[in-house]
């Protein structure tokens, strides 16, 4: 299998851009404009909107990119070994304990140092 892999190519990115630049300026302008009309008509165009942009976007070099990333990091979030409800607690109480011994720690050395310093200053 010596089949060549073609990456695809990308024309057009920087038209790309303006166009979802422009789309994006349209939703914010339309919103400004359009502020009488209820929020359940302007939500979701706005969110059309942004969905649109965000397809024109994708269709970039860049914003190809960054699909592949998140999909690449979904990816990585399957796999996480997430702790039990018992590990979970467990490793507070842990934290909580080093917390209050460290608290404990700190306190005395304080105290200790300010006595010590008192005595020298007088």
């Amino acid at each position: 299998m010596s089949g060549k892999v073609e990456a695809p190519e990308y024309r057009f990115d920087a038209l790309k851009w303006l166009v979802a630049i422009a789309i994006v300026a349209l939703c914010v302008i339309g919103n400004s404009v359009f502020s009488e009309v209820s929020l359940l008509w302007r939500v979701p165009s706005i969110l059309v909107g942004a969905a649109v942009a965000l397809f024109v976007m994708a269709q970039t070099e860049k914003g190809a990119a960054i699909w592949g990333l998140l999909r690449d990091a979904q990816t990585e979030v399957r796999k996480v070994v997430w702790p039990t409800k018992e590990e979970t607690n467990r490793t507070t109480l842990i934290v909580i304990g080093v917390v209050i011994l460290m608290s404990l720690i700190l306190w005395g050395l304080d105290s200790l140092l300010g006595w010590i310093a008192s005595l020298i200053l007088g």
